[in-house]
């Protein structure tokens, strides 16, 4: 069984996916009917206005799919509407292709029926394209077409959701005047109509930025092959790039596609008819066209199987139905059918990223040392007779001082081969500050490298002195207190107040 929402909607499964949502075919448990419930997926705060704008909206017209209820549970929301089971527009060019003209002509005026109603409540749907415009699953009866959602519609004097110079709707359905950012009105709709019938009428999107460019340039072309005349001078008023020169409203373009039609041919005898099939698909396992069943159905079907269950003691009839089991009977189950996407700019819904495997860190390259050593070791320098007849002079380090800390440090793997031929005397500038005792150095000899003869040992070159600073004269330190000539007079008069005192005593 599916999920339960709200204690209302079971959801059974996903059948389409509009602007804001997930569409599911659902079970209402009040009504005891099949509905469609429409997801909100995301939480954001644009988005659930919209979709509270969505819900609000109450049309009642046969042509018009609008929602019919909605309900809450913890952070989902969810509105349902009518169950639709045609498909779209699209789903029928699929099938078809390019539909007979008198049969565009029937879907239209259902569609400018259902939009005139529309626009009587003030609201201008803003995504009129194929996709959204349902069938219900007529068969080869008269088509019933029902215009579906308002996700992005609005009402005339509303405030705008949209941002400054961003436009909202579905690319090649939009109208000249909405890409200069004009406000939406209903010629707008009226324009997505007209590109609507031509789809129809020719089996494929029309490149509407071409179109209105041909409109203006050279005013209305003739009608395409395929299009009668009458039909085309009435889509011709649907797709005029000026708002102005386009009708003004859907009653008006429908009484004009009316007269085209008393002008077109009759259907042949040998014309194909259009069917209009089922494009939801059969319901899961478990339900049927009553909805799913009822508490007291599951027990009885439960004691039917367990009495149609096989006993443990007849061997024969138990292989029998592990044979049955194991062997699938019947035909293999249809896959669902695919659920279609939204093409509307502003919240077209993403599959969800794959995770990416984390990457493996590659080692680091340790470097060659004889390439270290070609890097470090600084060109030749041009030197005295005296200086370059004297052999270099072997290393000798310095013993750590007394505030040296841990072990001192091993050799370098990349130590060069020979002594450093430009070791000068030290550096005064590094000398300490301090008269601070440090130990004599201790030269001895260090060979680069054991296989190598060792070098003849030579007396180490005398270095200058370190000249160390001149050590800071003691400073002497007073205890705080009075100067002396202030602690004398206060000495001086404790001792005549003092003398004073024994005066006064031997009086007495």
């Amino acid at each position: 069984m599916g999920e339960v929402f709200a204690g209302r909607y079971e959801l059974i499964d996903p059948i389409g996916r509009g602007g804001v949502g997930a569409v599911w075919r659902a079970w209402d448990h009040r009504r005891r009917r099949y509905v469609a419930a429409k997801v909100l997926q995301q939480s954001d705060a644009h988005t659930l206005l919209r979709f509270v704008r969505e819900q609000a909206l109450r049309i009642e017209h046969p042509h018009v799919l609008a929602p019919a209820s909605w309900a809450a549970d913890d952070d989902k929301v969810l509105f349902t509407m009518d169950l639709v089971g045609g498909g779209s527009l699209a789903h029928l060019i699929g099938d078809y292709g390019a539909l007979p003209p008198r049969f565009v002509c029937l879907l239209l005026d259902q569609l400018l029926s259902g939009l005139s109603t529309v626009h009587a409540e003030g609201v201008v749907h803003r995504d009129i394209k194929p996709a959204n415009i349902l069938l219900e699953a007529t068969g080869t009866g008269r088509p019933h077409l029902r215009l579906s959602d308002f996700g992005i519609s609005m009402r005339k004097g509303e405030p705008r959701l949209t941002e400054t110079n961003y436009v909202v709707g579905t690319p090649g359905y939009f109208s000249p005047e909405q890409m200069m950012g004009a406000e939406p009105d209903f010629p707008a709709d009226l324009f997505a109509v007209g590109l609507v019938a031509l789809y129809l009428l020719q089996g494929k999107k029309p490149d509407a930025q071409a179109l209105v460019e041909h409109f203006a340039d050279h005013g209305t072309p003739s009608a395409p092959n395929g299009i009668p005349e009458p039909l085309w001078q009435v889509l011709a008023g649907l797709l005029q790039p000026d708002p102005h020169a386009r009708f003004r409203t859907a009653t008006g373009a429908r009484k004009a596609l009316a007269a085209a039609v008393e002008m077109l041919p009759e259907p042949g005898p040998d014309d194909e008819p259009v069917e209009v099939f089922d494009q939801i698909g059969p319901l899961p396992a478990g339900f049927g066209p009553d909805g799913p069943p009822t508490v007291a159905q599951r027990v009885a079907a439960a004691a039917e199987a367990a009495e149609a269950a096989p006993s443990v003691s007849d061997p024969a009839a138990t292989g029998a139905a592990a044979q049955d089991v194991s062997r699938p009977s019947g035909p293999p189950p249809a896959a669902p059918p695919p659920v279609s996407m939204s093409e509307t700019g502003s919240f077209h819904l993403a599959p969800p990223p794959q995770p990416t495997p984390p990457r493996r860190e590659q080692p680091y390259p340790q470097p060659d040392p004889q390439d270290r050593q070609a890097r470090q070791e600084p060109p030749a320098v041009q030197q005295p007779q005296d200086q370059q007849a004297r052999p270099p002079r072997p290393y000798a380090p310095t013993a750590p001082g007394p505030y040296a800390t841990g072990a001192p440090h091993a050799p370098s793997p990349y130590a060069a081969e020979a002594p450093f031929p430009y070791a000068g005397a030290p550096d005064p500038s590094q000398a300490p500050t301090s008269d601070v005792p440090r130990a004599p150095a201790s030269p001895r000899s260090y060979p680069a490298h054991q296989h190598q003869q060792p070098h003849q040992q030579f007396p180490p070159v005398p270095s200058p002195p370190v000249q160390h600073a001149a050590p800071h004269a003691p400073v002497r330190r007073t205890l705080p207190g009075p100067s002396p000539k202030v602690a004398a007079g206060v000495v001086l008069a404790a001792l005549v107040c003092f003398a004073v005192g024994i005066w006064a005593l031997t009086q007495v």
